[in-house]
């Protein structure tokens, strides 16, 4: 855990944050749902205020089983979620301020009950035994370091919209708004700087997307011309879809689909924003839908439903609502959807099967099983893993070509 600069703490903006982990473990909803209702109760707040309330919660989630193990029990009461909290402000080396909120806390007690916790992985690195249990079943060596890695927060990422602008221009444009970008590919950037990427005017004119650049690796792995039919079945609100587009020039067809209307809502709003037209969502409300699609797919992106595993860095709820259950009952989901839907893909096309997870369970063996059932009519022509040790989510992706 990395040690926060000493600030000065400020009653309203505690109790917001307070308020938030209360309601986010109370009553199960997901982090950046909570944090977005409370930055909207209080439009007096400036922007270092929303950051600060934003980045407490997000760490004290991220860090939640390491604090209530300092802190001896897990909260319940209003009083010792705040009391979670001066644990957490006390080990990133803060001092408290004299509240009595924080009367009960002594932090030469906390230093120490810390250190004595960091031999325990499971919670110096904060994680649900079950996961530690499948995550070193699953990668053996390798995941200590991808579970350091995990809790490292995530960087924002920017792809550039290569159909409007350059990545030059981008940046120019956006430092004049005061953000500061670091260029990591030719259309990609670290955001160095940020203020609020949505209000700039280059966001408006559909200049760039917020993507990670292993989310952005899948749209280059998918070997795409300009003309093809590109079938996204699990489209969501399409962000691969609209990479897809600006790799094809624009031109060909991409059928977006998903079986959320609202994220075909999205990807339809995001498409215009981004000038792109050549994307068709499509709802899937039955198997028609897919059979109508049989054999017409120049490639097949099934970019399917996971653990999200390699995304924890910016989802780090996700430790405390996934289940081995989950787990069990996603992979049965991920091998029915390879199953049903591979028969869209056309002879001399390629089915591209990726997930945001860095489990072989939900990659490798996957692709395994289908093509030992399958192997008559696919071929694996390669396969990449993207490891969170590498700075950025964690992904799989694997490319068959039907044949």
């Amino acid at each position: 855990m990395q040690k926060k600069p000493i600030e000065r703490l400020y009653p309203n903006l505690v109790t917001a944050v307070v308020n938030a982990l209360e309601t986010i473990f109370g009553e199960g909803l997901y982090a950046d749902r909570v944090i977005e209702r409370t930055l909207k109760s209080n439009k007096k707040w400036g922007a270092r205020d929303r950051a600060f309330i934003a980045g407490s919660v997000y760490e004290i989630v991220r860090w939640y089983r390491l604090l209530y193990a300092i802190q001896g029990k897990r909260p319940r009461k209003n009083k010792e979620w705040w009391e979670l909290f001066g644990v957490w402000k006390v080990i990133t080396g803060n001092q408290l301020p004299d509240w009595d909120e924080f009367a009960g806390l002594n932090p030469k007690e906390i230093l120490s009950k810390h250190k004595e916790l960091l031999d325990i992985r499971r919670i110096r690195e904060s994680i649900p035994d079950w996961m530690d249990e499948v995550g070193e079943q699953q990668l053996g060596e390798q995941w200590g370091d991808i579970l350091h890695a995990l809790n490292q927060p995530a960087q924002v990422v920017l792809r550039t919209n290569l159909l409007k602008t350059n990545p030059s221009a981008l940046a120019s444009a956006l430092a004049e708004d005061g953000i500061l970008l670091e260029k990591i590919s030719e259309e990609a950037f670290v955001v160095t700087q940020r203020k609020n990427l949505f209000s700039t005017e280059a966001f408006h004119n559909g200049w760039f997307e917020i993507q990670d650049f292993s989310s952005q690796q899948v749209a280059h792995f998918m070997d795409l011309k300009p003309g093809m039919r590109v079938v996204d079945a699990c489209a969501g609100a399409g962000g691969k879809s609209l990479h897809m587009a600006v790799l094809m020039a624009n031109k060909g067809q991409i059928i977006g689909m998903d079986t959320a209307d609202w994220k075909l809502k999205e990807l339809r709003r995001r498409a215009k924003r981004n000038g792109i037209y050549i994307i068709t969502p499509r709802p899937i409300d039955g198997t028609k839908v897919i059979k109508r699609l049989k054999g017409t797919a120049d490639r097949l992106l099934l970019d399917v439903p996971c653990t999200g595993m390699g995304v924890i860095r910016r989802n780090p709820d996700a430790k405390w609502k996934l289940s081995a259950e989950f787990l069990e009952k996603v992979t049965g989901m991920q091998a029915e959807i390879l199953n049903s839907y591979a028969q869209m893909v056309k002879p001399g096309g390629k089915l591209i099967y990726a997930t945001c997870s860095i489990l072989p369970v939900e990659n490798e063996e996957q692709v395994a099983r289908f093509l030992a059932q399958n192997g008559e009519d696919f071929v694996l022509e390669e396969e990449r893993k993207i490891s969170p040790t590498e700075g950025y989510d964690g992904f799989y992706m694997a490319r068959l070509l039907r044949k």
